[in-house]
């Protein structure tokens, strides 16, 4: 099993201080929140680690699937820097989101779909021309975001070649069945838990997801990615990678 933890828990802390931070946990793997303030990343303190990257891109005051033009070029501009970082850093994803329904316009969700679907399939096409592997993410049950079913999501992304990052605490939060959460297409993974009600990233084993039962089905059908805790502290990931050390 190969489990990482994403930088969101260290996001007020400094980068050497945050990897530090997860290295000195045992974790080998290590997501870095693209975003303001971290904007850019020093290489030389990226190389000093003993950690391999994942990237996740932009996410606020970025929006995929805006119906304005201009926004929507400067989300995909934004997105495709994080595919030119991941590229140069040889991570091994990036993760992306979809894209968010615009308050005043939520009559019109195909064409929302549509726009996302052109910008996922740009992303697609040079993320394949740069060699990395850039994974859409499904979302949770906020009437702002698209993508929460994800069978809709699959079946986009199968159509563009694409991966999909699976996160857990969304399915939940969305109603989905542990049953129905494993697709070919997931090749990154967020973990975290929550009680349905809410996307809380709560620490492994604090919510009601099911994770040992989701876990379970996920290593029979031999998935190869990362698991990456996805929560909101330091502590978090601590408790986190316990329940994981624990059940697994």
């Amino acid at each position: 099993m190969k489990i990482g933890a994403s930088t969101l828990a260290t996001f007020n802390d400094t980068l050497e201080d945050s990897l530090e931070f997860i290295e000195s946990l045992g974790i080998k793997y290590s997501e870095l929140l693209h975003q303001y303030p971290h904007e850019k990343f020093d290489l030389d303190i990226l190389n000093s680690f003993n950690l391999r990257y994942t990237i996740h891109a932009p996410f606020i005051d970025v929006n995929i699937a805006s119906l304005s033009t201009k926004s929507r070029l400067s989300s995909i501009e934004q997105i495709k820097d994080s595919i030119k970082l991941a590229n140069e850093i040889d991570a091994s994803a990036v993760v992306v989101h979809p894209g968010l329904v615009p308050f005043l316009l939520k009559d019109q969700p195909d064409k929302i779909y549509e726009i996302a679907d052109n910008s996922i399939k740009e992303l697609g096409e040079y993320s394949h021309d740069l060699g990395v592997n850039t994974t859409i993410e499904n979302m949770p049950a906020f009437e702002s975001m698209i993508y929460q079913d994800m069978n809709r999501l699959n079946e986009t992304l199968e159509k563009f070649d694409m991966a999909m990052t699976f996160d857990i605490g969304h399915a939940h939060h969305s109603g989905i069945s542990p049953d129905n959460m494993y697709f070919d297409s997931i090749k990154h993974i967020h973990a975290h838990d929550n009680f349905g009600d809410d996307d809380t990233h709560l620490p492994l084993g604090e919510g009601n997801i099911e994770l040992k039962r989701i876990i379970d089905e996920f290593e029979k059908k031999n998935y190869d990615g990362i698991y990456m805790i996805e929560v909101n502290d330091k502590d978090s990931i601590k408790k986190s990678l316990e329940f994981l050390k624990t059940n697994f």
